[in-house]
């Protein structure tokens, strides 16, 4: 086991892969001699050379429909985001040809592509660089989507991604980049349609993802305290749900809160309860509610961005809310 920052563990997998695969690449804006905004490709350069790791001009519509025609005919390419909202700027290509194309050549071509780069709310970083993009990409058929939350996740869950044959929008939170733990010397690969069940629980399920996974864990542990049992779930796969394991907890627990750093309308949270609705209604003794963020642009000032975003001390009263109080 070696200590490592989540930057590291993405730079970890992408070289692992790269040794591994003579066919993975790495194609982005300052990827190559900068190492990337956030460091993941550090001096990878060096060992890969300038083809491997190629520096870009900043047109992500251009590179990233290079890299879709690069994974059509035999590489498995990483697009980096500086900013996942820059990839906007991509969204065509992403979704009418990395999320269609192998459907609309009749199987003829895979698109083993993954489409990473940090998004969420940051520490005052203006509307434009705070977006949450996954509920924009959820409905693009053919792709998958995932979160990561930790740097043991981070690496394998990166890992698998470039070994799917499928394009894979790669989610991380660029206030996690600096969160650390002990990650395995081995080689390993994480599920990228599963769930990772943080806390067995009985009494209610909290399904969440991403940074919030950690407001979450910090909100448990104060109700821990007063008697509470919640169970944590981290979705991991925005797209596909698995819905497996969601329904699992919720027999058990028959309740159902979910914590997200997406907006509230057309979020992650909303398709969800949607799912919830349709497969597990008869399994409910309330109405599942959703903690999300403001539907508005994420303010400039620190005390604004704040007040955008969901705190573990609004979990703790949903919780008990949905619960009820806990005799002693």
């Amino acid at each position: 086991m070696a200590k490592m920052f989540l930057f590291d563990a993405l730079r970890a997998a992408t070289d692992e892969e790269m040794s591994r695969d003579a066919t993975v690449c790495v194609l982005g804006e300052d990827v190559g001699h900068y190492g990337g905004s956030y460091k993941v490709t550090k001096d990878l350069h060096n060992k890969y050379g300038d083809l491997r790791i190629l520096d870009t001009p900043i047109a992500e519509n251009s590179f990233t429909g290079l890299a879709i025609g690069a994974a059509m005919t035999g590489l498995r390419p990483i697009v980096e985001g500086m900013n996942i909202s820059f990839l906007l700027l991509a969204f065509n290509q992403i979704s009418n040809n990395a999320g269609m194309l192998r459907y609309t050549s009749g199987g003829n071509f895979s698109i083993p592509i993954v489409i990473r780069g940090p998004g969420g709310v940051g520490k005052q970083l203006g509307a434009e660089h705070s977006q949450r993009l996954e509920s924009y990409f959820q409905a693009i058929p053919g792709l998958k989507i995932v979160a990561c939350s930790t740097p043991y996740n981070a690496k394998g869950l990166l890992k698998a991604a470039i070994r799917d044959n499928n394009p894979v929008v790669f989610f991380e939170h660029v206030l996690l980049y600096n969160l650390q733990e002990e990650v395995p010397d081995t080689d390993y690969i994480l599920p990228l349609d599963k769930v990772e069940i943080v806390r067995s629980g009985k009494d209610i399920t909290i399904l969440t993802y991403s940074r919030m996974r950690h407001h979450v864990v910090q909100a448990v542990e104060a109700l821990l305290k007063e008697g509470y049992d919640p169970e944590v779930i981290d979705l991991i796969s925005l797209k596909p749900l698995d819905m497996v394991s969601i329904k699992e907890s919720i027999q058990k627990t028959h309740k159902v809160l979910i914590v997200e750093e997406c907006m509230k309308t057309g979020g992650i949270a909303a398709e969800l309860i949607a799912r919830i609705n349709e497969e597990c209604f008869d399994d409910l003794d309330s109405a599942p509610i959703r903690l999300s963020s403001q539907d508005i642009p994420t303010p400039y000032n620190g005390i604004l961005e704040q007040a955008t975003i969901i705190h573990p001390n609004q979990i703790i009263a949903a919780v008990k809310n949905m619960v009820g109080s806990k005799i002693s």
